[in-house]
């Protein structure tokens, strides 16, 4: 290799090591990867009790440090969503049949993990009459009942629109209702098409009005107008 060619080279890995210096994350942002921790107790009463978690099936890419904590979100209804939205991992298409015993499970697997706070959310399911808002209450109920103090934190679709479907979950004792609105307004027809964002301000706002004293909550993830979507 000849002196200029050496030259070159070295220059070439000087440049690429500045603009990986220049990429490279802030600590701030960084993660690093957390003990293994409750992980493998978490996955394994869920598995056990033939449960989903949104967790993994949304593959959410905090869920080792959410599980190594012992945290987990319980996803009810089935594992498919009837929604195509775009910055959702969960498979889209036709849902299965509900399982009547379903709520009684998630009770059965909370109980044995042996927690004091459960935040159960589910699949959207417009195939569905009441767009699944009996089952959701069945399993808000089930765990009030079966874990006396446990706070229950139900993360709810919009259940189209309809108020009788959301007060049928509020009904049954949920000690938080959360219903994210995701993103603003103007993302709403290319990242999430059967949704509305008039729509989930109403469930917030039917929720903050009703009789039953649950905290109403929401959420919204940033950065989505930045990303390139099919």
């Amino acid at each position: 290799m000849t002196t200029e060619r050496i030259g070159h080279t070295v220059a070439d890995a000087k440049g690429s090591a500045a603009r990986l210096e220049r990429e490279r994350l802030p600590l701030w942002l960084r993660k690093s990867i957390p003990p293994a921790g409750r992980k493998p107790v978490i996955e394994r009463h869920v598995e056990a009790h033939g449960l989903h978690t949104v967790c993994r099936e949304a593959r959410c890419p905090n869920r080792a440090e959410c599980f190594s904590r012992g945290t987990a979100t319980f996803l009810i209804m089935g594992d498919t969503c009837c929604r195509t939205c775009r910055f959702c991992g969960v498979a889209h298409g036709t849902p299965p049949a509900l399982d009547p015993r379903e709520p009684d499970r998630v009770c059965e697997s909370a109980r044995s993990l042996n927690l004091s706070y459960i935040v159960v959310t589910s699949v959207t399911r417009d195939d569905l009459p009441d767009g699944g808002a009996a089952h959701f209450a069945a399993t808000v109920a089930a765990l009030k009942r079966g874990i006396p103090g446990a706070k229950v934190e139900a993360l709810v679709p919009d259940f189209g629109g309809s108020v009788e479907g959301l007060k049928t979950v509020l009904d049954s004792g949920p000690d938080v209702l959360n219903h994210n609105v995701e993103t603003v307004p103007r993302l709403y027809e290319r990242i999430r098409p059967q949704a509305d964002y008039q729509r989930s301000l109403s469930v917030l706002r039917n929720a903050a009005s009703h009789g039953r004293q649950a905290a109403v909550k929401s959420g919204l993830m940033l950065g989505l107008g930045n990303a390139k979507t099919k």
